[in-house]
């Protein structure tokens, strides 16, 4: 089997245990994030006992459908979790706002409040799920994908805006996170806007993931080094945060590999 004809056939199931895994991961990055206020709420346990859930039964179900070469294998429960984890993502949302934000509507409170954007992850997985086992074979499943990675990016340049304001951008490389993101938000929209087009304009968004990948590699390297300095892991920089420049980054190379993959030569999905 060819390269191209491997991913035509795979592509959906790849995808799936990308966004599964991710779901899966999310426990440890939850017990971190949680255990700075030593989960004070009863509701912070949901998120974290969410991902553990659904390691212990979208994985195997995954790999079960991967061998069996089957997407109708399990849909039901698969869309049920990805329902699910657009709810715990929207309450998280809100649980986050009402922290501060919602109490006293400024600014300052917004910057200081619970990362907000970050509970959305769960929702975008969680779509994606659904969009993944739904609509595995449609023609606009590249455009899917993509629109989740931006969605996903331009909630990381919010993340990285407001994380890095809270210590007044202390280190200017610190503007370089939230310059990369906004980049990738802007490339990635206009290549939705643009249907794909032209070819040489999807290989620029590459480029531009290319770089996402450097700038968490980065990232991760210094805020994992601040917290060697000082000693701690649970109060200092939130040391998973820029790897999420890498997994946006292979997210939307999904929606890229797929539009080179069946664009007939300039990247845009024939029907």
């Amino acid at each position: 089997m060819s390269a191209a004809g491997f991913w035509r056939e795979r592509r959906a199931h790849l995808l799936e245990a990308f966004l599964v895994l991710n779901l899966a991961a999310l426990t440890g990055d939850i017990a971190l994030a949680h255990a700075v206020n030593g989960f004070a709420r009863r509701a912070e346990w949901v998120p974290l006992a969410f991902s553990a859930v659904c390691g212990l039964v979208l994985v195997p179900l995954t790999a079960r459908s991967w061998r069996r070469r089957s997407l109708a294998l399990g849909r039901g429960a698969v869309c049920a979790f990805g329902v699910v984890a657009v709810a715990v993502g929207l309450v998280g949302l809100g649980l986050h706002l009402e922290s501060q934000f919602l109490r006293e509507r400024t600014l300052k409170h917004l910057v200081y409040t619970a990362p907000f954007a970050a509970p959305l992850a769960y929702a975008g997985l969680g779509s994606l799920l659904v969009m993944n086992r739904r609509y595995a074979g449609d023609p606009g499943w590249a455009f899917a994908v993509l629109f989740g990675a931006l969605g996903g990016f331009f909630g990381n340049f919010v993340l990285t805006l407001c994380d890095h304001a809270q210590n007044g951008f202390y280190r200017p490389a610190e503007w370089v996170a939230v310059a990369t993101a906004a980049l990738a938000t802007g490339f990635l929209a206009a290549l939705v806007l643009l249907g794909g087009r032209p070819r040489r304009f999807v290989a620029w968004v590459g480029a531009v993931l290319a770089l996402q990948g450097v700038v968490g590699g980065a990232g991760f390297a210094f805020h994992a080094w601040a917290n060697w300095q000082a000693r701690t892991l649970i109060h200092g920089a939130p040391v998973l945060a820029p790897l999420l420049f890498v997994n946006i980054g292979v997210l939307a190379a999904f929606g890229l590999i797929d539009l080179l993959v069946e664009g007939g030569g300039d990247g845009v999905p024939q029907p």
